[in-house]
């Protein structure tokens, strides 16, 4: 979905629309709320965890603590050593967080999405913002590249 660490944190149980397959991304860095598709496969995780993982508690975070103080909601921290250990697992060296949205971005422009919703889906103000996020596929590119006139020095 391309959430920052800290939207996650803030992901509320209230946010959500099973109904609409929708979840509602709080007012952050953008300062304006969004509402973005909820994919099946991700509402399906998070129904997951919350039936089978999440703790019980009163609390209306999604995202909750494992650990003492139990029920709390998770801070950020948590959300980035959750990708680093999953960045280990699959034998990466990535330390940062946002390769993700990184990578949301270059698989959009590469399958031929515009960059006005590349830029609603990442919730940037500007096309610029979202064009330092995107990753130009080489091996496509040279696939439509017309030969250098002339002799190669």
């Amino acid at each position: 979905m391309g959430l920052r660490s800290s939207e996650v944190v803030k992901l509320s149980l209230d946010d959500i629309d099973w109904q609409a397959g929708t979840v509602t991304i709080a007012a952050g860095k953008a300062r304006r709320a969004d509402v973005l598709p909820l994919l099946t496969t991700t509402g399906a995780a998070i129904a997951d965890y919350l039936m089978h993982e999440r703790p019980k508690t009163t609390c209306r975070a999604v995202f909750v603590r494992h650990v003492a103080p139990l029920g709390e909601p998770v801070g950020r921290r948590v959300v980035q050593k959750a990708l680093h250990a999953a960045y280990r697992r699959l034998g990466w060296d990535r330390t940062r967080v946002h390769v993700l949205r990184h990578t949301l971005a270059s698989r959009l422009i590469n399958a031929g999405t515009p960059m006005k919703q590349i830029a609603d889906v990442l919730r940037h103000r500007s096309i610029v913002t979202s064009a330092a996020y995107t990753r130009v596929d080489v091996t496509r590119l040279s696939a439509v590249a017309l030969p250098w006139p002339g002799d190669v020095a």
